[in-house]
């Protein structure tokens, strides 16, 4: 059936003397490089011959980029599947007027307000967040001020300098040693700036391996410190190289100890959660303090350096392992990825799955996503999920054997020997559609042996997850985990839109 194409905004197809670096798997396929370009006359008219050219096609797949690149699979008359890869760039002219709402900050580049707000803002936060932020922000900016005159207060109260009585050279002095305290508490202070504004995503599902990686960096930031009598003439670099490992620690555990205390919080008592946590901590606070000062009391620590370093490595390692153990007493009744490893794994082998205790104990706390058996990789393109093979055929098996799912899903065949799936998700896609592909992984990977064909294999097991999938629901519910509230996060960086076939 004829199909006409159009598009809100002007394109044109160019002919590239230089070679697009593709994936193999569309080297030798129909392919064409769209360009986009400001409206005009002869833009316009490029867009009419594109439409007129592919008249007799329609699109059947959409990839959506969040930098705005798109790639389009179009089927002809003779069945055959091209794609055209586009860029959306706004026709804008002096005369246009955009009104663009404060509040979502349309006008801030993309990468900085990825940085300094919320994955999917102003969506997923309150709407007085961003005036209290705007307001907190000169707020700390005076609250610096003030804390670099008082370090310089106190370090004139400690010697360094007095404020009359002194020569100008000594003033001097007093004023570069306050400044070179603060620069090495601002030097830490990037790493917080770095890990908040890059990694705030993470938190959320995995609070306990960032709240015990935090403790390591911390650890590693103190070695510096700890060298500093060594070396008196580094006391600034390897100072502040302390500081900046252990602001990149505290980085991580703030926002992971705050997922943990709202956790504690089943009565919507926060605060007061918080507040006894405090409590605790300055208790702990104060008897670190006293026997901490006990110790350095004691000569044969502070009058040899190789003893005072010897009881601080091992306290430290006494630290880390109560740190771990506190950590894997924690029960979570949510779901994030690698507690739906578990659960799915055992649903699948035995057609059960563990309570919230036991699958807690059994996570991992160290180990990353990356190294966990099978691999799941995320947000993978069509052209490399169908690397190698007929092109044409694979997309059109593709599209038939997800059509119920919100998801794409096949085994890497690049690497035989180490089981790996590619995952894509389609618009529309929610936290229970991460957990359908990684049970769908999971029945793959422990029966994968049984038949050469791919899709085969691929058909049965969405034939198995269909069938099974809500006894794992029953059973999770049954278990007391909140699947309401799933921790399993649909992957924004690219989206696939299926469109009907005509």
């Amino acid at each position: 059936m004829p199909f006409s194409l159009q598009f809100n905004y002007p394109i044109f197809s160019t002919s590239c003397s230089h070679q697009l670096k593709l994936h193999n798997s569309i080297r030798n396929q129909p392919f064409k490089f769209l360009c986009t370009s400001p409206q005009s006359e002869e833009a316009a008219k490029d867009s009419s011959g594109y439409e007129k050219e592919n008249g007799n096609g329609h699109v059947i797949l959409v990839e959506k980029y969040r930098n705005g690149t798109s790639k389009r699979y179009i089927i002809d008359n003779d069945s055959e599947i091209k794609m055209f890869l586009e860029e959306h760039v706004p026709a804008t002219t002096g005369s246009q007027h955009l009104e663009i709402p404060v509040t979502e900050l349309s006008w801030l580049p993309k990468v900085i307000k990825d940085f300094v707000l919320p994955a999917g803002f102003p969506d997923t936060v309150t709407d007085d967040y961003l005036d209290y932020m705007l307001l907190q922000f000169p707020t700390n900016v005076t609250g610096w001020i003030c804390h670099t005159l008082v370090t310089s207060s106190l370090l004139k109260a400690v010697g360094v300098g007095s404020f009359s009585g002194t020569s100008a050279a000594a003033s001097a002095a007093a004023s570069a040693a306050a400044i070179r305290w603060v620069s090495k508490d601002g030097i830490g202070a990037v790493g917080r700036f770095f890990i908040g504004g890059r990694f705030g995503n993470l938190f959320d599902d995995d609070p306990k391996q960032w709240r015990m990686y935090a403790d390591f960096i911390g650890s590693a930031g103190s070695i510096f410190d700890l060298y500093t009598p060594l070396y008196p003439s580094y006391f600034l670099p390897l100072a502040s190289l302390g500081n900046l490992a252990k602001a990149v620690a505290r980085g991580l555990k703030d926002p992971s100890f705050r997922v943990i205390q709202n956790h504690f919080a089943i009565a919507g008592n926060l605060g007061d959660v918080a507040a006894k946590e405090e409590v605790w901590e300055v208790a702990a606070e104060l008897v670190g303090l006293a026997l901490g000062i006990l110790a350095l009391d004691t000569p044969g620590i502070s009058k040899s350096y190789p003893t005072l370093a010897l009881t601080w490595l091992s306290v430290r390692i006494l630290h880390l392992w109560f740190r771990y153990q506190s950590l894997s007493v924690l029960q979570f009744n949510t779901i994030n990825l690698k507690r739906a490893r578990i659960l799915v794994n055992s649903h699948v082998l035995h057609c059960t799955v563990p309570g919230i205790d036991e699958c807690n104990r059994m996570e991992s706390i160290l180990l990353w996503q990356r190294f966990l058996r099978p691999r799941i990789i995320f947000e993978v393109s069509l052209e490399e999920m169908v690397d190698g093979g007929n092109y044409k055929s694979m997309i059109k098996q593709l599209l038939n054997l997800y059509k119920e799912e919100k998801y794409f899903l096949v085994v890497n065949q690049q690497k035989p020997r180490d089981f790996e799936v590619f995952v894509s998700f389609k618009e529309g896609a929610t936290s229970l559609s991460v957990l359908r592909s990684v049970w769908q992984t999971y029945w793959l990977y422990q029966n994968w042996g049984w038949s050469d064909n791919i899709f085969d294999r691929l058909e049965q097991s969405l034939v198995e997850l269909k069938h099974r999938f809500p006894d794992l629901l029953q059973q999770l519910i049954e278990a007391g985990w909140d699947t309401n509230n799933l921790s399993l996060k649909v992957p924004k960086e690219m989206s696939i839109e299926e469109l009907p076939a005509l």
